[in-house]
């Protein structure tokens, strides 16, 4: 197990490089000129050479991916002008509440969706798995920010249940003061997510009770519970763990949109905010994100590990 897991980490740090590569890349293909981007379009043209100078800029490109690199290993991310502050830091103070969205979205998610796919499974074609699977189907259906206003105008406006607008606060501890704000930004993207991962473990949970060996332990007498939770579940859970594990950054990517709905204090915010002018910014972010969408790849790899043995070899 260890040196599968060693493995893996080698590999995805080779990843991780050639995402560093390709955003570099990406850097020096956008048109136009980071130094006026920063400074503005009026910039005299010392300014942009002592800017070009203090950023390495004026280096040759190769020696720019190793200044890159260097401030990547030391946690530097780049300095936002417009908001005069370190990326890193930007990304410090709101990272925290992002995580703090996206994990209850998941475990919400994940909570009810197992159960309800297995109980889809075990009543396969009855009238109740006829309703879930078409109740799934309308909430995957609906985009992201559409659901988001959907419920503001259900829970909010017409009934009064509950706040419209997520929590403010510098930190996790405010955020959960308030708890009531967070309600509508999770469920809009537990909603997505409770779909999605019901449909695929039902599929699991029914290829899985289809297998010779849950027939043969029909045959020895063994309970219908025992059979589901014992035998059935863990091998159905082995595609789920990758579908958690590789849907984390569709999850950060969806939270862009629900925290820009309901004003969350989070990165999808920052990252929105930053669309149009920050540049440092969204490339310290599309880097973040990045590097999710390789721990989603490295967790899921270990679950599925943990799950099946033969995995490991």
């Amino acid at each position: 197990m260890t040196g599968y897991i060693i493995r893996r980490l080698l590999q995805s740090v080779a990843v991780l490089l050639l995402v560093t590569l390709i955003m570099f890349a990406l850097f020096h293909m956008l048109p136009g000129n980071p130094a006026r981007a920063e400074l503005g379009v009026k910039a005299q043209p010392a300014a942009i050479a002592a800017f070009d100078k203090m950023q390495g800029l004026d280096k040759p490109v190769w020696y720019q991916y190793y200044l890159y690199l260097d401030h990547l290993a030391h946690g530097n991310l780049g300095f936002s002008y417009i908001q005069n502050a370190s990326v890193a830091l930007l990304f410090a103070q709101r990272f925290p509440k992002s995580i703090l969205l996206v994990g209850l979205a998941t475990l919400v998610a994940v909570v009810i969706a197992i159960p309800l796919g297995v109980m889809q499974a075990v009543r396969r074609n009855k009238p109740e798995d006829y309703f879930f699977t078409g109740t799934s189907f309308v909430f995957y259906s609906f985009p992201t920010f559409w659901l988001g206003i959907i419920l503001i105008e259900i829970f909010s406006i017409q009934a009064h249940w509950l706040p419209p607008e997520a929590p403010e606060g510098t930190n996790v501890a405010q955020i959960l003061a308030n708890w009531k704000g967070l309600v509508l930004p999770v469920l809009t993207l537990a909603l997505v997510s409770i779909a999605a991962y019901s449909r695929y473990m039902r599929s699991s949970m029914i290829e899985s009770l289809a297998q010779d060996y849950i027939r043969t332990a029909r045959a020895k007498g063994v309970g219908r519970r025992a059979i589901l939770l014992r035998h059935a579940l863990r091998n159905s859970l082995i595609p789920m763990a990758t579908l958690i594990g590789l849907s984390l950054p569709s999850v950060l990517s969806g939270a862009v949109i629900t925290e820009s709905v309901f004003n969350y204090p989070g990165i999808g915010l920052l990252f929105w905010q930053s669309a149009q002018s920050d540049v440092p910014v969204l490339l310290g972010l599309t880097l973040v994100a990045a590097v999710g969408v390789i721990v989603g790849n490295l967790v899921a790899d270990v679950l599925y590990a943990v799950l099946d043995p033969r995995i490991r070899y």
